[in-house]
């Protein structure tokens, strides 16, 4: 026997969409135990001859059906008792998605899938509300020095829109002024001529991201 005991290794997704003007993240129902019947991100095991990202990949397909483009390694999460199944080391992802493109359905050990509040989630299974946290924390801090909330964006967007989602995401107003000279500045916006508001006679400008939309 070892004299190193070998901890289990998972990985935790967390997928944020917005829409209803609020920040979501999706969250499966498990359907075993441990907290079965308890609300969860998505995650499960790294098999043995498998990288993380593709777990992570192969697990979200798994319970929810979505394969994103981009996903992220965010933390890894490693409390002791943190899994009443034993000496578990999580690894966690994260996602965004623009919520009218994906369709989740709940898949292998899920027993349903849903979007809530990133904010104000259900009870949750594990540490993931931790997790959810610190994925927020992390998404934050994007914001700063990169245009990260494209993938929340429609492929032509107002910069109202786009400012927006800062808010959202921040969870407090944002100067127009100083937003739009920052966007602006990072040279990641291509000017896609005006369109009509709807239900306004003004039309506004529109813009779309030089790097490739998935």
């Amino acid at each position: 026997m070892s004299r190193y005991p070998k901890p289990s290794v998972t990985v935790d997704i967390v997928v944020f969409s917005i829409f209803d003007d609020h920040l979501k993240v999706l969250l499966i129902k498990r359907g075993r135990p441990p907290f079965e019947g308890r609300w969860a991100l998505p995650g499960g095991f790294v098999e043995i001859d498998e990288s993380l990202e593709t777990a992570a990949r192969r697990e979200l397909a798994e319970e929810t059906g979505l394969r994103i483009t981009t996903l992220e390694q965010v933390h890894t999460f490693g409390d002791p008792g943190r899994d009443p199944r034993g000496r578990t080391i999580s690894v966690v992802y994260c996602g965004l998605v623009q919520a009218d493109q994906v369709s989740p359905k709940a898949a292998s050990d899920a027993a349903t899938v849903s979007w809530f509040s990133a904010f104000r989630p259900p009870a949750l299974a594990f540490d993931h509300q931790q997790i959810i946290r610190c994925a927020i924390e992390r998404l934050r801090q994007k914001l700063e020095w990169t245009t990260v909330g494209y993938e929340l964006l429609p492929r032509r967007f107002t910069l109202a829109q786009f400012q927006r989602v800062y808010e959202i995401i921040l969870q407090k107003p944002v100067d127009k002024r100083r937003f739009r000279r920052k966007i602006l500045a990072q040279g990641e916006l291509v000017e896609g001529g005006r369109a009509r508001v709807p239900g306004s006679n003004r039309a506004t400008k529109h813009y779309s991201f030089r790097r490739p939309h998935a």
